[in-house]
Parts: structure tokens; C-alpha cells; sequence
């Protein structure tokens, strides 16, 4: 028998047997502590501290819900709320309303001159429901019913925001007349008046239009202390800057005056005449030179002069006079 020929004899490798399949290992599954010890084998440490943390995670969410107040402590919360802001601003919207909403019970006139020409008069209405001793003194001044009164008295100071008058003085032939009446023009009943006011009113008092009593000055600074010769000593001296109102000065505002809230009782509203204001507020005054540097020096070593003219700023070069003044009926 004839042999194949060594070419035809096939010259593939053997197949390849199949790999094995790997197998998984199983991670086994624990449903209790103990078990989780057994198998997972974690150490006592771990153990500790995860159960340390777990109760301290357990006993801060009580805390808190303790803490924390109910939904419904919650919503009466902010109804409390709510409701006692409502209450604030109801009672603040009186208390303004009763501020700013004065009704005047009697009426004043003021006839005014500017340099010897009549220019009108101002009718004023006074608050005696709120003011009731600002009013009074007010209106006995204007009367004469205090023995003295405003007429032939000047308009001393003119600023961009209110004009003032000058009062009677203390002193001398008014004060005589005063001391014959009985009349006490002292300022300290006015000061008690405009404290309580000042407490129960907010915001502006001395709104544009407004007639208010000067009862203090709190742009006045405390004496300065100064060296003087006297009789070929040095001595030390104190100067005092200003004078304190008298209870009888008396400023209309031509706008909102904020700054005179802390020195001014309003005691009355301009409910005529408001251009006669504004005439005198258009009056040229002397101007203002606090800011020169002799002026200053001249303040620094207490010449008596910075002084006089310190007190002619913002006076009126024209004589503003009240030539007439009393009660309407």
C-alpha cells in the first residue's frame, strides 16, 4: 500500500483547550453585628469609634428636634410677629399723624418792615393743644399781655433755611416791664415742654413753615480757658462764647430745618403771609468769615474783636423790623 506523501499531511497545531472561567469569590453577606465582626473583621477600635459616632449622631438629632420648635409653635411664632409689627406701625403712624397734624387754636399776626417799608404781615396759628406753655408765652409776647411784647423788635439772623427774631431782652426796660407783670420769661418750663415732645414725636418738628421758641443753643461750646494779663501777671481766664437764649427768641423756617430740632419748641404754623417770609429771607446779610486765618488767630489768642464780629454773621445788613403785632378774634 502506497504511503501519503508527507506534504499532504496537515501541519496546524492542535486546538487551544479553553481557558478557565475565573471564579468570583463570594463576599459573604451579614445581617447582624455579631456576623458583621465574624466576617468582615473589623478591628475593636473601628468598632468604638463607629459606634461612638453613630449614638452621638443619635443623640444630637434629639437634641435638635427637642430643641426645634413645632410647626405649629412655629407659626404662631410669626403670627406674634406679624401681628406685633402691625401694632408698631399702626401706633407710629398716630403718633406722627399726631405730630404733624396739628390743628391751631388761636391765631397771631406779625406786620413787617424791611428797612422802614412795609412788606406785609404774617398770620400764625398757635398749637396750644401741644404746646401748651410754648403757645402761652408766645402768645402773651405777641399781645403784651407779659408786660413787653415783640413789637419794634428785630429780625437778628437770616439763614438759607429760617429766619430769626431777636425776643425781647433780659434785661433793662423789658425785663422791668416783665418783673411789673409777674411775668416769668424764663426758659426752663419751655425746656421740660420740648423734652416730652421731643420724645413723643419722630421725625422732622420743624418742618418748612413752622414758628418755634428758641429754648437752648446746642451749637454753644463750653467756656475756653485763655491767658490774660492783670496787673503784670499771667492769669488764666475763662471766656465764654455766646449767650444762652432767653425763652423769647423765636425762628420761622422757610424749609425743613432739621438742625433745629435739638434747640427749637414748635409752637405754631405760618398760615399766611409765607411770601413775607421769604422777603426776609432774601435780605442780604453779613457773610460768614470763620474760615479766614486771621479770623482764627484772632479766635486762638481770645481777641475780644473775632468775638463782636462773630456775633454780626449772618445779620441782616437792613433793619427787619416788627412794627405791629397781637391776637387775632
Amino acid at each position: 500500500m502506497l504511503q501519503s506523501p508527507k506534504f499532504l499531511q496537515s501541519s496546524a497545531p492542535p486546538p487551544t483547550p479553553p481557558s478557565p472561567v475565573p471564579q468570583l469569590q463570594v463576599v459573604p453577606t451579614c445581617s447582624s453585628f455579631p456576623s458583621i465582626k465574624q466576617c468582615c473583621k473589623f478591628s475593636r477600635r473601628d468598632l468604638t469609634i463607629g459606634s461612638n459616632s453613630l449614638i452621638l449622631a443619635l443623640l444630637a438629632s434629639q437634641s435638635l428636634e427637642a430643641l426645634l420648635p413645632s410647626r405649629a409653635q412655629a407659626e404662631n411664632l410669626v403670627d406674634d410677629d406679624t401681628n406685633r409689627t402691625e401694632q408698631e406701625a399702626q401706633t407710629s403712624n398716630a403718633t406722627a399723624a399726631t405730630c404733624t397734624d396739628r390743628s391751631p387754636t388761636k391765631r397771631a399776626f406779625l406786620d413787617i418792615s424791611i428797612d422802614g417799608e412795609p412788606v406785609g404781615r404774617i398770620i400764625i396759628g398757635l398749637h396750644e393743644d401741644d404746646a401748651p406753655v410754648g403757645a402761652a408765652r408766645f402768645g402773651s409776647l405777641v399781645s403784651g399781655a407779659a408786660g413787653t411784647s415783640y413789637r419794634r423788635k428785630e429780625f437778628v439772623k437770616i439763614m438759607p433755611n429760617y429766619v430769626q427774631h431777636g425776643g425781647v431782652r433780659s434785661f433793662g426796660v423789658d425785663a422791668e416791664l416783665a418783673k411789673k407783670t409777674g411775668t416769668n420769661l424764663e426758659v426752663d418750663n419751655l425746656t421740660e415742654e420740648w423734652d416730652r415732645l421731643n420724645e413723643k414725636c419722630a421725625g422732622i418738628k420743624n418742618k418748612a413753615g413752622t414758628v418755634g421758641i428758641v429754648v437752648r443753643d446746642p451749637s454753644r461750646p463750653p467756656p475756653k480757658m485763655k491767658l490774660v494779663a492783670r496787673k503784670g501777671k499771667l492769669e488764666i481766664d475763662q471766656e465764654e462764647v455766646g449767650t444762652a437764649p432767653n425763652g423769647t427768641e423765636f425762628v420761622i423756617t422757610t424749609k425743613d430745618s432739621p438742625e433745629l430740632d435739638a434747640s427749637t419748641l414748635v409752637v405754631g404754623t405760618v398760615l399766611e403771609g409765607k411770601e413775607v417770609v421769604e422777603k426776609i429771607g432774601a435780605v442780604k446779610t453779613v457773610q460768614e468769615n470763620t474760615s479766614s486765618p486771621y479770623f482764627r488767630v484772632a479766635k486762638l489768642i481770645g481777641d475780644k474783636r473775632a468775638v463782636v464780629a462773630e456775633r454780626g454773621f449772618n445779620r441782616p445788613y437792613t433793619k427787619v423790623v416788627i412794627t405791629n403785632c397781637g391776637l387775632m378774634k
